[in-house]
């Protein structure tokens, strides 16, 4: 039997039934075809539904001692699921045309789940065509009602009998066409997508997995932080402690004024240096000021042009505020010590329920995806259940993209 794979995106056409993309299985999301269309649909399913059922009979037929064999078995399982696959693409197609359903793309089902699916809708499609011709039989015996009663030989307690009967014929005929209708989208959703198991199955490894790259991340960003202190504050303090030392121990006023000088402009860069790896830890204004004055901190700080557009109009959750400032921040840095960037423009827009951040830089290009800065960023992203996305190519432009849920 081949496994169920699966990647989750369900706004594609659906491909064959165990070729394409994978996706969710929610097909009744897309708008319902029109009733016409669908009721073509309905005749054509039972005709498939007929097809379905002789190729099992067929099949079984001429497989069956092949099957029933060991040494035989994969061989013939094959034969009778190439035969099967080509039925569900068949069907697939019927619910794409005529019912407007969209299924995932890069799915590919197993081989149980296609047989189980033929079985039950050959089982669904002959009733419903049973049901069909209940119906056409209900129809005609109307048409000679109202002939008889044109003819004036039908006496009234004949016809309130036959309209009391035909009633609740009809009743019972449109309520299982509705129930058969229900059912067939019901078992191609659960046949052409992942099951809502292998959706949970698939959620928790993702869980998992950003998990682990949370962590990872954060201990990336402690050893930088431990870098920068140990490379950068540590040593100007080094620095600036021989320089009151020098001026402690030397000898002309002049001399003493000089390193003093020296002193009081490495105490200021260091001060400058630690409010730079202060914010670089997490920045003190974007929870009293806000996002957007903390984006602006960032392109005070930054040594090229930055243009910044925010079409923001409400409140964001903390969480997506915070990942939103440190995709800009990372982003911008990078390319002004990186790309050779001369101007960066950021764009930070809430659509909906998402919020869009757009970093694009006229550098070189040719960022690493699976760099430090950008793998720490697509992790935070993903904490967030959001997506980072990174364009560079050679000579560029580099555009970083990541798109934030802030439901």
């Amino acid at each position: 039997m081949q496994g169920d794979s699966a990647g989750i995106d369900a706004r594609h056409l659906p491909g064959p039934p165990g070729r394409g993309d994978s996706g969710g299985a929610d097909a009744a999301a897309v708008p319902s075809a029109p009733w016409p269309r669908r009721s073509a649909g309905t005749f054509l399913g039972c005709v498939t539904a007929l097809l379905e059922l002789l190729y099992f009979l067929v099949a079984g037929i001429a497989l069956g001692p092949f099957l029933l064999w060991p040494l035989t078995r994969a061989g013939a399982l094959g034969i009778v699921m190439t035969g099967a696959r080509r039925l569900a693409t068949l069907e697939g197609m019927r619910r794409a045309v005529f019912f407007g359903d969209r299924f995932p793309e890069r799915y590919q089902a197993s081989d149980r789940k296609i047989l189980r699916y033929l079985a039950v809708r050959s089982y669904s499609g002959l009733l419903c065509a049973v049901v069909l011709a209940f119906l056409g039989a209900g129809i005609v015996l109307a048409a000679l009602v109202v002939r008889r009663l044109a003819e004036g030989s039908m006496r009234w307690d004949e016809l309130l009998t036959q309209i009391l009967l035909g009633g609740v014929l009809l009743f019972l005929d449109l309520q299982g066409l509705h129930s058969l209708a229900a059912l067939d989208a019901r078992i191609a959703r659960a046949c052409f997508g992942p099951s809502e198991r292998e959706l949970l199955q698939r959620r928790i490894h993702e869980l998992a997995t950003s998990r682990a790259a949370v962590v990872q991340a954060v201990d990336a960003e402690r050893r930088r932080i431990e870098r920068d202190l140990h490379d950068g504050i540590q040593q100007r303090l080094v620095a600036l402690g021989m320089l009151l030392g020098r001026a402690r121990r030397g000898r002309g006023p002049g001399q003493g004024d000089a390193l003093l000088r020296q002193a009081h402009e490495e105490a200021r860069d260091l001060l400058a240096e630690l409010r730079e790896v202060t914010w670089r830890v997490y920045p003190s204004a974007l929870d009293s000021l806000g996002l957007k004055e903390a984006l602006g901190g960032v392109s005070e700080r930054c040594g090229i042009p930055v243009r910044t557009e925010f079409d923001v109009g409400g409140p964001l959750p903390q969480p997506v505020e915070t990942a939103a400032y440190f995709v800009v921040s990372e982003s911008v840095t990078n390319a002004a010590k990186h790309s050779r960037a001369t101007a960066v423009s950021v764009r930070v827009a809430l659509r909906g329920t998402v919020l869009t951040v757009r970093v694009r830089d006229n550098g070189r290009g040719g960022a690493n995806p699976a760099g430090g800065g950008l793998s720490g960023l697509r992790s935070r992203t993903a904490a967030l259940d959001g997506v980072l996305r990174v364009d560079s190519p050679d000579g560029g432009p580099t555009t970083i993209t990541a798109e934030l849920p802030c439901a």
